[in-house]
């Protein structure tokens, strides 16, 4: 079972996010404040649950928390600051939306910049230790897989539904032959070899010419 506080008697948000590795998409935040003592026996790491098991916590959190907020930060603004400074961004401002101000912040992680006022605590592997970091973590990924699943509707082609924008072989393939859409993160490479990626019918001949 989860940890349900850092200190007991203290109002704690837990802050995590999603989407730092993806070619393409925002990347997400949620802030979480849960009652004292809350816990549920399907919470863990967002990552090591089923999707229908996210969902379900989804909901779950959503009605019990005694507070939520999800933020996201797009493609362009981590293009100018870094998907590091995003990842932080999001976190703080998800913090901001929360209708009920947390005394200390649980980060996710080892490391955390912030203009808030609010101490927090960065813990390594949170989303598997501490229960509102974990509700977080559920929030983040789920919000961010439904947008990956809408824009992915209007791009078939880079198969956003499946990967969620992450650099599996065919979203690599799938800019190598088609090129960039609005929603790529132009920072990041997209090519295999650290090769550059052009438009139009360069993009096309650098996809097919032999790589030495």
């Amino acid at each position: 079972m989860l940890k349900t506080c850092l200190k007991e008697g203290r109002i704690e948000a837990g802050c995590d996010e999603a989407g730092r590795g993806p070619l393409a998409g925002p990347v997400s935040a949620a802030a979480v404040v849960l009652p004292e003592g809350w816990n549920h026996p399907l919470l863990d790491d967002s990552k090591k649950m089923s999707e229908k098991n996210r969902y379900l916590l989804r909901e779950i959190i959503e009605r019990e928390a005694v507070a939520w907020a999800v933020e996201m930060v797009e493609p362009e603004e981590i293009d100018r600051i870094n998907i590091l400074n995003a990842s932080f961004e999001a976190m703080s401002r998800a913090v901001e939306k929360l209708s009920v101000r947390p005394q200390w912040l649980l980060i996710d992680g080892n490391r955390f910049r912030t203009k808030l006022d609010i101490p927090y605590s960065c813990i390594v592997k949170g989303d598997a230790t501490y229960t509102a970091i974990a509700a977080a973590s559920v929030l983040a990924k789920t919000y961010r897989d439904d947008y990956m699943d809408r824009i992915g509707e209007e791009y078939p082609v880079y198969n956003w539904r499946k990967n969620k924008g992450y650099p599996t072989r065919e979203h690599r393939m799938a800019v190598m032959r088609y090129g960039l859409s609005p929603y790529h993160r132009l920072s990041f490479n997209h090519e295999y070899r650290q090769l550059r990626l052009f438009d139009g019918e360069e993009t096309r001949n650098e996809a097919e010419s032999p790589r030495g």
